[in-house]
């Protein structure tokens, strides 16, 4: 008898668990499908538009046949030259817009890639906890090892650092950051990233900051890049996004500014993997940095009144919440007895009974169970029933707890 054929998969898919956030996606458009209004508080994906003068500027250019040919693989020269404009422009950071900026297909691509061309098996990779799974996953799928710094204070996360660069042979190669923070909303300051600095230079390891939510910042507070600090450009780089700032999450465009050296091994890997970016696409990303400074600041206002709105409805139904300073998300955690079933399970209970798809914590890694991670995407109106919905849905399993019927443990 012929014996079955058998998909064999590479090692290293056994070191990636389920995504969790792909399972939770497929139960809401399951739900869609069948005629179910979920309300989406999970993913951050934004929902108010692009900035009008982006998406006219994309259909312009998109009508001329020249654009549909292949790109410049690492971005073209006057959107990499508008990202240096925006650095000095914004943090006072001299980049030459040539060798120290990279465009990527959004920041996950270019992370993604450059920890293929930085990272190996025997290499160890720092980063915080709770995390988001790429920020882990990249370097895991680059045959790297991670070790997590819960996120507490800025002295710890530093001593903590310092002490595994101490006691590790070899030194940890790459330090993995993400400020302002997703899934946390924890903050870094300049003083931060300067100690950071001084540790990349006297343990020799490599830096990457994550700064998608670099303007989405809340009651006067203004996010500091990495690069800000004197001697960063020495050791590390930073990944910025169009989809968070710009409402441009579908678009994919991104970049990648810094170390030279860094961006080398980036556009190597690059030039193999894809041919980057449509270009009328980064034709019309020009337009976002050069002219729509007023839209980032009204959709803040409106991000800033949603989170307002939401730590309102959560406080009067009993829930701590920690209002964040920056970011698109809300990281409260699950009060009692409900946190006693975990992030996973209280989740789909309320995709199932509420029709209100969240981000269990537990996603972000062990750190992160017992919270969820709430989105600002929808407006208040849809925030107003979503909790409505929720207050029904934890009612109807109270009173299933009082009645023996509802097993709390996930």
């Amino acid at each position: 008898m012929e014996e079955q054929f058998k998909v064999r998969y590479a090692d290293r898919m056994n070191q990636l668990p389920p995504y969790l956030f792909g399972m939770i996606n497929k139960m809401k458009m399951e739900k869609r499908w069948k005629g179910d209004d979920v309300i989406d508080l999970g993913m951050g994906n934004p929902m108010d538009p692009t900035p009008g003068p982006v998406t006219d500027k994309l259909c312009e250019v998109a009508s001329d046949p020249k654009i549909h040919r292949y790109p410049v693989a690492g971005g073209m020269k006057n959107l990499k030259r508008e990202i240096a404009l925006y650095y000095e422009r914004n943090y006072k950071v001299e980049l030459t817009g040539e060798d120290d900026v990279i465009c990527t297909i959004g920041s996950k691509e270019g992370l993604s890639h450059l920890c293929l061309a930085l990272l190996g098996p025997g290499d160890t990779v720092l980063t915080h906890a709770p995390a988001f799974p790429i920020h882990v996953y990249a370097a895991v799928i680059a045959g790297a090892n991670v070790l997590r710094i819960p996120i507490t204070t800025e002295d710890i996360f530093l001593e903590q650092i310092n002490g595994m660069c101490k006691s590790l042979y070899p030194c940890p190669k790459l330090l993995m950051l993400n400020f302002p923070h997703n899934p946390t909303g924890a903050l870094a300051s300049k003083e931060f990233f300067a100690e950071v600095v001084k540790l990349a230079k006297k343990y020799k390891f490599m830096v990457i900051n994550d700064f998608a939510y670099s303007k989405i910042t809340f009651d006067g507070y203004v996010a500091p890049s990495f690069l800000e600090v004197p001697g960063a450009m020495d050791v590390g780089v930073e990944f910025g996004s169009f989809s968070k700032s710009y409402n441009m999450a579908g678009w994919r465009l991104g970049y990648c500014v810094g170390n030279v050296d860094m961006i080398g091994g980036l556009s190597k890997i690059k030039g193999y993997y894809d041919y980057g970016i449509f270009s009328a696409i980064q034709v019309a990303g020009i337009v976002a940095m050069r002219d729509c400074d007023a839209q980032i600041s009204e959709q803040v206002e409106v991000y800033q009144k949603r989170r307002d709105f939401f730590c309102d409805g959560l406080t009067k139904m009993g829930w701590e919440v920690d209002v964040p300073k920056a970011g698109m998300f809300l990281w409260v955690k699950i009060p009692e007895p409900y946190c006693q079933m975990g992030s996973i399970k209280f989740s789909i209970e309320m995709m199932h009974r509420a029709n209100v798809a969240l981000a269990p914590g537990a996603g972000f890694g062990e750190e992160g169970e017992g919270y969820l991670r709430l989105a600002l995407v929808e407006n208040e109106n849809r925030v107003a029933q979503a909790l409505k919905q929720m207050r029904r849905a934890l009612k109807e399993i109270d009173g299933e707890i009082e009645a023996g019927t509802f097993e709390l443990a996930p």
